[in-house]
C-alpha cells in the first residue's frame, strides 16, 4: 500500500527546525507561530511513524531518523530554489556560437574567459575550436577567430591580437644551440604553412638548411612534440607564455618574425547580432590590456 502524499508545509517546517536547531527561530524565518510550526512537525512524525526531534530545554535535538533526512531534504529545497530562479529570470541568455582556432582558446582566451562572462552574463558563449580551416556559413557559427592576415573573401574581419613566431624547443634540446646554423643538426617541426621556416631562416640571415621535421595541422600539436623533445618548433610566442616562463620551452634565440595575426571573422551577409558586437568589443578591449596574469 503506497503512503500517502507528505504536506509540503511539515516537510518544509521541519528542514527550518533541523536547520536552526530552534522552534523559535524557525518560525520567525517561515512567518508563522511557533504552535503552528509545532502542529506542522508533528503532523509530519505521525505521517512517518518516526520521532524526529528531541526536546531540550533550549532548543531541540535531531533524532537518528532525523539526521538522515534532515541533508536530503535541504538539498531539495536548494534545488527547488535554483529552478524556480531561472525559471522566473526576466533575461534570457543570448547564445553566441564562436569557432576558435585551438592555440587561441588555449593560450589566449580561456585565461580570459571568466572576465567575459562576468562583464557579460546574459551571452551564453558556445566554443568550437578548428586549425583555421573554417566555413561560417556551413558551421552555424556566428563568428570565428582566425590566423592569418585578414583577407578572407566575404568575411568582415576585426583584429585581435599579435604575435611574432619564433623558434622553441625543450630545455634539453635547448643547451646544444649557440647559433642558427646549429639547427642544421636538428628536427626542424612543421606546420602547413610552408613558407615559415623559410622566413625565419632569412630573417636570421641562415642559408643552407632545409626543415625536413614531421608535418603538424595545429600549434598545440607542435608545442607538445617540441616540449617532448621532438625537434624545434616555429611558434607564436603570445600563445605559449606559460610554457615559456614555466621552462616547458625556451627560446633559443631571441630572433622573430610576424607571420600574420589573429581575427575575428564573420559573414559580410549577417547583420551583426548585438551579443556578437559586445564579444568583438570585449575581445578588443582584452587586447589593449596588459597581458593577462599567471
Amino acid at each position: 500500500m503506497s503512503r500517502p502524499p507528505l504536506p509540503l508545509n511539515a516537510l518544509r517546517a521541519f528542514e527550518a527546525a533541523a536547520r536552526h536547531q530552534n522552534l523559535t527561530r524557525a518560525a520567525l524565518e517561515l512567518h508563522v507561530s511557533q504552535a503552528a510550526l509545532s502542529h506542522q512537525i508533528r503532523k509530519l512524525e505521525a505521517s512517518l511513524g518516526i520521532r524526529l526531534f528531541h526536546r531540550l530545554p533550549r532548543g531541540v535535538a535531531l533524532s537518528d531518523e532525523a539526521v538522515a533526512l534532515y541533508p536530503v531534504l535541504n538539498d531539495a529545497f536548494d534545488q527547488i530554489a535554483a529552478a524556480l530562479n531561472r525559471a522566473c529570470s526576466t533575461a534570457p541568455s543570448e547564445v553566441v556560437t564562436l569557432g576558435a582556432v585551438g592555440t587561441f582558446v588555449n593560450g589566449w582566451l580561456l585565461p580570459r574567459l571568466a572576465g567575459f562572462e562576468a562583464a557579460h552574463p546574459g551571452v551564453d558563449l558556445r566554443l568550437s575550436t578548428h586549425n583555421n580551416r573554417i566555413d561560417l556559413a556551413s558551421e552555424g557559427l556566428d563568428a570565428a577567430i582566425r590566423f592569418g592576415h585578414g583577407d578572407w573573401q566575404g568575411l568582415d574581419c576585426t583584429p585581435i591580437a599579435d604575435t611574432r613566431f619564433a623558434p622553441v624547443c625543450a630545455p634539453s634540446v635547448a643547451h646544444r644551440l649557440r647559433t642558427p646554423q646549429d639547427l642544421i643538426a636538428l628536427p626542424l617541426l612543421r606546420s602547413y604553412r610552408e613558407d615559415e621556416w623559410p622566413r625565419w631562416f632569412a630573417a636570421a640571415r641562415v642559408d643552407g638548411i632545409e626543415a625536413r621535421g614531421a608535418v603538424f595541422d595545429s600549434s598545440l600539436a607542435l608545442a607538445g612534440a617540441a616540449a617532448a623533445g621532438a625537434g624545434i618548433a616555429l611558434l607564436p610566442l603570445a600563445m605559449f607564455e606559460r610554457d615559456l616562463r614555466e621552462g616547458r620551452l625556451l627560446q633559443p634565440f631571441d630572433i622573430g618574425i610576424d607571420l600574420g595575426r589573429y581575427w575575428l571573422t564573420r559573414l559580410r551577409s549577417r547583420p551583426e547580432r548585438e551579443p556578437v558586437k559586445q564579444l568583438r568589443l570585449w575581445l578588443q578591449a582584452q587586447n589593449a590590456l596588459t597581458p593577462v596574469a599567471p
